[in-house]
């Protein structure tokens, strides 16, 4: 009976000391979540909206405007628009999916040289949640 109690006892020493183990992935986690924006390992944001494509794409490029990125191109792609810009030295690129005639899905990568900037796709799309809301 004694050492199953020092088992529990050493098992459950154990788990709290890796429950701090990964502060990073769970701070993103926490950041996106809370925004209701999701983000993939890799760095990209992700969010659907309630409203039509025409009505997102027009909050995407007041937000973009509003954050001072210079809008370089918009293209009609087959599922919905695709809209690259750049802000300082970052490549960044914003797809809209229509999934139906008032959902539309908001991908945001922000490039800087190799590297991902995930912080500042989220913000794209709070921006563009601000926007929205300003409608």
């Amino acid at each position: 009976m004694r050492y199953a109690s020092i088992r529990i006892v050493v098992l459950g020493g154990c788990l709290f000391l890796l429950s701090g183990c990964d502060p990073i992935t769970l701070t993103l986690f926490g950041v996106g979540a809370g925004a209701g924006v999701y983000q993939t390992l890799g760095g990209i944001a992700y969010k659907t909206f309630t409203e039509p494509l025409p009505k997102v794409k027009k909050a995407a490029l007041t937000a973009l405007n509003r954050m001072a990125i210079k809008v370089g191109t918009t293209q009609k792609v087959e599922s919905g628009e695709n809209i690259s810009a750049q802000a300082a030295d970052r490549d960044i690129e914003i797809e809209l999916e229509s999934l139906s005639p008032n959902t539309t899905r908001m991908r945001v990568t922000a490039r800087k040289t190799a590297l991902l900037d995930s912080a500042t796709a989220v913000e794209i799309i709070m921006q563009t949640e601000k926007a929205l809301g300003a409608q």
